[in-house]
């Protein structure tokens, strides 16, 4: 695991330091699933994160501590906020709520040109929305028990590439 995250902190510190030497070409973007939810009241379709997903919310903040967002983006649920609010008070932002059912996707590309970004949002709308991103079906639905997947999609010059990594 030490392992894993040295590696992850290289890249993520490599990607952001060559992003900010050349912003106008670079666009980063950093897609996770919210942290861990309170699942005791089944009827619940808006629950907040348990004590292990506040914890998540927290570590998330510290993983990308090192990156300087412009914008971090969350969904309109109390899971996606709190999951995203330890970063955004880390970049003195304020949360953008976006809703993944009227995204326009070429306007959003456009709009966060040569820009780093947070997304925050669900199991089944994070890879949609990396899918976006990249032009192509390649991610499938996260694994309800998964809360640790980090997709970082960067488009240099048009150029798109995209990984995922399980952060536990």
């Amino acid at each position: 695991m030490k392992y894993i995250f040295i590696l992850l902190f290289s890249c993520l510190i490599n990607i952001n330091s060559f992003s900010q030497e050349n912003s106008n070409d670079i666009t980063t973007y950093y897609l996770i699933r919210h942290a861990e939810k309170d699942r005791s009241d089944s009827t619940n379709k808006n629950p907040i994160l348990t004590e292990t997903g506040r914890n998540r919310a927290k570590n998330w903040s510290n993983i990308l501590q090192h990156i300087t967002f412009d914008v971090v983006y969350s969904t309109d649920y109390n899971r996606t906020k709190e999951t995203a609010q330890p970063t955004v008070a880390k970049n003195g932002l304020e949360l953008t709520i976006y809703n993944t059912e009227k995204i326009d996707f070429d306007a959003f590309l456009s709009n966060t040109k040569g820009k780093t970004i947070l997304i925050v949002g669900h199991s089944n709308t994070i890879p949609q929305f990396v899918n976006s991103i990249i032009g192509t079906n390649k991610y499938n639905d996260i694994d309800d028990n998964n809360n640790g997947n980090l997709y970082i999609v960067t488009i240099v010059n048009e150029r798109k590439s995209d990984q995922v990594l399980t952060i536990n």
